[in-house]
């Protein structure tokens, strides 16, 4: 097991948004998580002494006696230089302001598929991370970790409420699930409002996922983000088939606009996307939300059989490709040589991501 409590795995290969997952022209990414916190300690909100570091040293050992301890990384966030808490956000694994937490800590297993944070609002959070429309696999992903610590841990819980959580819309299962989606058709045709509404009236939260596109409630890339607002009610299978639910229902609306936008609006959709070939192509740099947009056009373009030769798969991992941190890293990590004139970190970053980008398009061929 890596034992250095300062480094984190960056590599990007194998990572498992690489992977094919079911639903994926629509939905990209299912993320399930458990929050739990241990008996006899208070919240972190009201930690004394060192509460914190006791806390963390348990939930690190229990990890210690786990079956394969080798396949995680134990981190001090503390410990962990600045690049790499950046990649470990953009990844979805922390959040920015875990650092402000009492002795942070977080837990990576090496195909990062499932990963825990401590002291950050509960004792511990488990996370999942899969491909596609899999709530099942998700949570079975994170319950199995759950079980297998509970081996050296006892979490807080009682019969009528179920686990003891410092949210209480996390009390009662502790699940979290999150899906991402890509509803370019739906952003088109102004009907998204209506959509939300629909989410909203059966007790889901939708929301951009990379922050404000160009038009008003849209989501950049409109790239937008599914959840549950408690976890109180119900069973964890109750709550995985609502939400499995809604999502398919979302799915079937997304692709019944898509081809009636093939009937009623070809030109249109075939500007904006080949557009967004053409300034992928001849860009020499290529800002965060010009990546996040053009690749939101192209995947649109794939998915309404306009193009060919890259797969939702590849467009997905560009999505974490091209983030600022993981850019560093690449920049940091090779030998790259770049054009005299590109003698800044910001114009080193745009210059890498255009590249990165034209590469993974090479092949594209337009189908009509």
């Amino acid at each position: 097991m890596k034992s250095s409590y300062d480094t984190v795995n960056t590599s990007f290969s194998d990572a498992w948004y690489s992977i094919d997952g079911s639903d994926n022209d629509v939905v990209l990414s299912t993320r399930v998580r458990l929050a739990r916190n241990l008996v006899n300690f208070p919240f972190p909100s009201a930690y004394k002494g060192d509460d914190a570091e006791r806390v963390r040293a348990l939930i690190f050992d229990s990890f210690v006696h786990m079956e394969n301890p080798e396949h995680y990384q134990l981190v001090c966030v503390h410990n962990l230089e600045n690049l790499g808490q950046r990649i470990l956000i953009e990844r979805g694994v922390i959040v920015s302001d875990i650092v402000s937490s009492p002795s942070p800590g977080v837990v990576v297993r090496l195909d990062g598929k499932v990963s825990c944070t401590v002291n950050n609002i509960d004792h511990l959070r488990i996370s999942s991370f899969v491909s596609g429309l899999d709530v099942t696999h998700g949570f079975n992903l994170a319950h199995n970790l759950d079980l297998a610590m509970q081996n050296r841990l006892q979490f807080a819980s009682s019969v009528d409420f179920g686990y003891l959580t410092t949210q209480f819309s996390d009390t009662g299962s502790g699940m979290k699930i999150s899906l991402m989606l890509h509803l370019p058709s739906i952003t088109h045709t102004g009907i998204l409002q209506r959509v939300f509404k629909d989410v909203l009236a059966q007790g889901f939260i939708i929301s951009g996922f990379y922050g404000t596109g160009s038009d008003s409630g849209s989501s950049l890339g409109s790239y937008y983000q599914l959840s549950n607002s408690s976890s109180f009610f119900g069973s964890e299978e109750g709550q995985i088939e609502s939400i499995t639910s809604i999502a398919k229902n979302i799915c079937e609306t997304e692709r019944k606009i898509r081809l009636e936008l093939a009937d009623n609006k070809p030109t249109v959709v075939r500007d904006l996307v080949f557009r967004a070939i053409a300034l992928i192509k001849y860009c020499r740099f290529l800002n965060y939300r010009e990546g996040i947009d053009a690749l939101s056009k192209i995947k649109w373009g794939l998915n309404m059989k306009l193009i060919s030769g890259i797969t939702d798969t590849e467009l997905f991992s560009l999505l974490y490709r091209i983030q600022t941190a993981h850019l560093q890293y690449v920049i940091r990590s090779s030998d790259l040589n770049f054009e005299v004139d590109v003698d800044t970190d910001e114009l080193k970053i745009d210059r890498l991501r255009s590249l990165i980008i034209q590469e993974s398009l090479s092949k594209i061929e337009i189908l009509c």
